[in-house]
């Protein structure tokens, strides 16, 4: 058998959305794939820092994070891409001037801001992840936060299009809809990092399996020789599907495990 290389988005994928738990079909199946020698690695736009769900309960070959901004192989950092002080600067004060807000990520941390937000649901946000320990608030207008990519949310008072504009020409962003921006490195995503993964380990792509949900997954299911999307997904995705599977909590990786013969 040949040896494969499966890369899994976490939230909707691995991660069921409402209960945050792995279904334990999916880490026995993931296990077997591993004792048979093929390759797993966790392929998320979450940073580093935001891996502890998946850590505790799944072991993998290595962590592709941020939307392919940070690379580890087998604990070993390989690549990573950093934003320069300057430009991480202006990034923050334009969030800040076209009255958006969001969170900051970084490989060691997170940053948000420290004045209240007047965003509902960024000062949810911002609770949830300051108890996680990784985030802390920071004060945007003075000083530049450590990050490689962030996540923005607007509503109808944000300057949305002025915000996109300041991005260019080295950031691009992901549309997640619902007043939710994903903001990288243009040249980075999570195809450029299964592609880095692949040329690692010299494994042809078409013995390439991803899975994935969401609309910052389009990257790797176009790129990968497999394409697995939930049955829950955006529907951006399915031209691009070679298999469409059943819900996380409806043991969906299990289930295309098998009718793929993955294992």
């Amino acid at each position: 058998m040949k040896r494969k290389a499966l890369f899994f988005d976490i939230d909707g994928t691995l991660l069921s959305d409402h209960k945050k738990e792995l279904p334990e079909s999916a880490a026995r199946v993931i296990a077997q794939a591993r004792r048979a020698g093929h390759l797993v690695f966790i392929n998320s736009g979450r940073a580093r820092c935001l891996m502890q769900e998946v850590e505790a309960a799944l072991p993998v070959d290595g962590y592709l994070c941020g939307c392919g901004t940070y690379l580890e192989i087998q604990g070993k950092k390989v690549l990573h891409h950093v934003i320069g002080r300057e430009r991480r600067l202006e990034l923050q004060k334009s969030i800040l001037t076209h009255d958006l807000d969001g969170i900051l990520e970084g490989p060691e941390g997170c940053a948000v801001q420290s004045q209240v937000s007047r965003l509902e649901e960024m000062e949810r946000v911002k609770e949830l992840f300051i108890k996680s320990g990784v985030v802390r608030p920071w004060d945007w207008k003075k000083e530049a936060a450590e990050f490689d990519k962030f996540c923005v949310l607007a509503d109808e008072k944000s300057d949305v299009d002025g915000f996109l504009r300041s991005l260019a020409p080295d950031m691009a962003y992901i549309d997640r809809g619902r007043g939710l921006y994903e903001c990288v490195p243009a040249g980075y995503d999570k195809a450029t990092a299964m592609e880095f993964i692949l040329k690692y380990f010299r494994i042809p792509r078409e013995e390439s399996y991803a899975f994935g949900d969401s609309a910052n997954d389009l990257a790797m299911i176009q790129y990968a020789g497999h394409s697995v999307i939930m049955g829950q997904h955006d529907r951006i995705l399915e031209p691009y599907a070679s298999f469409i599977t059943r819900n996380v909590e409806d043991d969906g990786i299990a289930f295309a495990f098998e009718k793929l013969k993955i294992v």
